[in-house]
């Protein structure tokens, strides 16, 4: 890159672009590809694929990076050129690693972390950040396909020349985009519920109503019955939400739970408590007996009769 002679390259931003440069070119993504202007290395022009299994997914999509002069203490303003449903065109976008948000930006992160992270917004949803979009899957997917037609029209002569360039590499590592739409919890918006409608089932909770959890989620739904005081051991029921309400109880198997086994305190009868009495006076005697027979045969008996 001859043009960059004329920067200082003990200047910091200067000397972590022609890194970040250096390692761009010796270790390429296949998902992404962004290259300075040659005449001012604080621009970058970039294009990223659309992210596998989404609407996006096969689109090329351009955009423009603004480098600030004290890079990278201070973060990039992104700009997209190429229509995608998601962001505005040619119009710096609020994302947490733009300068929208200076606070969150941190001088480690590089151009390559800004691409990966850009990439990861795409199938987020908007929730009406500046310069965000929020057309229908449909309508992006159509979008993602007209993007590998032609680079988008940006700028200078060089600035096109590099663009086009970017384009052409990214072509060969683009997919073909999928015939049918993945399938998604919400296929208008990509939105879980909103947290107030959790609020709302924590407060029929609370109320001891019933709480219907969305299908949507991934967490598993269960449902316990309350055992009813029978002479038959309790039952756990095994329900399904997909069932109607009314037909819940009706067509539900009764799986009966192993008894709990009880502890009993057994008392003994009254004769048993005499019998071990008496064997325990038989033990006593039977010992004295032989201690005193032991006593007489080594001649110590007359300690015990008072002879000595």
């Amino acid at each position: 890159m001859a043009a960059t002679a004329k920067y200082n390259r003990s200047n910091p931003a200067v000397k972590r672009i022609l890194q970040e440069v250096k390692e761009m070119q010796s270790n390429p993504s296949p998902d992404f590809m962004a290259l300075p202007l040659e005449e001012d290395i604080f621009e970058w022009q970039f294009a990223i694929l659309g992210p596998r299994d989404s609407e996006f997914e096969g689109g090329i999509y351009h955009g423009r990076i603004q480098l600030p002069s004290d890079y990278p203490f201070k973060p990039p303003s992104f700009m997209l050129l190429t229509p995608s449903g998601r962001f505005e065109i040619q119009k710096k976008i609020c994302l947490s690693i733009s300068n929208y948000h200076p606070e969150h930006w941190q001088p480690s992160w590089s151009v390559r972390t800004a691409l990966v992270a850009l990439i990861a917004f795409m199938p987020t949803n908007p929730g009406g950040a500046l310069g965000s979009l929020d057309y229908k899957k449909e309508d992006r997917r159509a979008l993602a396909i007209k993007s590998r037609e032609a680079p988008p029209k940006f700028g200078s002569p060089e600035r096109q020349k590099l663009i086009e360039e970017i384009h052409e590499q990214m072509l060969t590592k683009a997919p073909p985009v999928p015939q049918a739409l993945p399938n998604g919890p919400n296929d208008e918006s990509n939105q879980l519920p909103a947290a107030d409608s959790f609020g709302e089932h924590a407060d029929k909770a609370d109320e001891g109503g019933s709480v219907s959890v969305s299908s949507d989620l991934t967490e598993p739904q269960s449902e316990s019955g309350v055992a009813e005081n029978t002479a038959e051991p309790p039952v756990a029921e095994v329900t399904n939400p997909h069932l109607p309400e009314a037909s819940h109880r009706e067509n539900i198997p009764r799986v009966p739970l192993a008894p709990q086994n009880p502890v009993v305190a057994i008392q003994k009868p009254k004769h048993d408590r005499l019998l071990t009495l008496a064997a325990f006076g038989l033990t006593l005697a039977i010992m004295a007996l032989v201690i005193k027979k032991f006593l007489k045969i080594n001649g110590l008996a007359g300690f015990i009769e008072g002879k000595f």
